[in-house]
């Protein structure tokens, strides 16, 4: 079965100007990164590529079609030149409105290949630039990657997704002791759902998403009546099988991360993804807690963390005040992470020269 990537056009081939309309060369400017990302996606893939653009008005007095199609077929010509072919083009002209049935979000115009055994639309994917692009992809039964907004993309992150596909793993742990679910998009945008019953544990582990880019979503329930040890242990243990996990093959990715300063503090945390679990720990904490967080805690969590994800760990750090050497070593941890999961699928290979990791 084919697989389609339905492409919107302002906005997200070419950038769409603030009166929306394109009718003159002088608007023209395409977006950038599309022409080496469509390309590699052109060869290196099997997409069928579909144009899926509303058009308001088009043929009408106020956007007469002289004035759209020699930008468009400009447009059209200057991808061919690149390597950049489109299969097919579907332009609705109706304004918001009319509601018409072919106005994306609505799918009139790409009926054709709804509920078509030769296409797989579960597959498919729409690229656009709007809320309602991804409303289109719902309505269509496909996918969706959205340039800009919430989201975040860029054209290189649409390629790597593409053609290496996303980094999303769930694990969920339940023991005697505790009841842990863990989910991790390592190519998120820092968003965290955090709660493990411990409030300082939840701002530090909030540091590792924020600051290391990924979405990460925690809920720990623990048997905090007895002490906070199961619930640090475990919900670390769980973190570490989550990243191995969306890591998956770990072919092009960076391996290696670095430090950071934090006010009175110097926090150096250096990993490597190598598949050898180990922790090297110099840090000295003189409070015997930090929050509700046992500072003795702090070795095992990273510990556990290592153990999990099958990580090496060197963490070090001096300062004077407390709160501030852990919360930079969890910062430090973040960035070393943002570091060493990037994806280069140009150079799409197991940074080893075991050819494993």
């Amino acid at each position: 079965m084919k697989r389609i990537l339905f492409i919107d056009r302002d906005g997200t081939l070419i950038e769409e100007p603030s009166d929306e309309q394109i009718d003159s060369f002088g608007k023209l400017k395409f977006t950038r990164g599309v022409f080496r990302n469509l390309n590699f996606i052109r060869s290196k893939l099997d997409f069928h590529f579909v144009i899926v653009s509303n058009q308001d008005g088009l043929g009408t007095e106020s956007f007469p079609e002289d004035t759209f199609w020699p930008v468009h077929n400009f447009m059209l010509q200057t991808f061919e030149g690149e390597g950049i072919t489109f299969d097919e083009q579907l332009i609705d002209r109706h304004f918001p409105e009319d509601n018409a049935p072919t106005r994306k979000p609505n799918t009139g115009l790409v009926e054709k290949y709804i509920n078509n055994p030769e296409y797989d639309l579960a597959n498919s994917y729409v690229i656009g630039d709007r809320e309602t692009d991804r409303q289109f992809a719902q309505n269509i039964g496909c996918k969706s990657l959205i340039l800009g907004g919430p989201d975040k993309l860029t054209w290189d992150k649409i390629a790597e997704i593409l053609f290496a596909g996303e980094r999303i793993a769930e694990v969920r742990r339940k023991t005697k002791e505790t009841d842990i679910h863990v989910r991790i998009n390592l190519d998120g945008t820092g968003l965290c759902d955090i709660s493990t019953g411990l409030g300082f544990f939840d701002h530090m582990l909030e540091q590792i998403g924020k600051h290391g880019m990924l979405d990460l979503t925690v809920h720990t329930k623990g048997d905090l009546e007895v002490d906070e040890h199961h619930t640090i242990e475990d919900t670390a243990i769980a973190i570490g099988e989550c990243l191995l996990s969306a890591l998956g093959d770990k072919r092009g990715i960076e391996r290696y991360g670095y430090s950071l300063p934090m006010d009175d503090c110097l926090c150096s945390v250096a990993l490597d993804f190598g598949g050898r679990p180990w922790l090297v720990w110099d840090a000295g904490f003189h409070r015997e807690k930090i929050g509700e967080m046992p500072t003795e805690m702090f070795l095992h969590f990273f510990k556990s963390l290592s153990d999990g994800a099958k990580m090496n760990l060197n963490i070090k750090a001096e300062g004077i005040n407390e709160h501030h050497k852990i919360e930079g070593i969890f910062k430090a941890f973040a960035r070393s992470l943002k570091m060493a999961v990037k994806r280069d699928i140009y150079h799409y290979e197991l940074p080893s020269t075991k050819g494993m990791l």
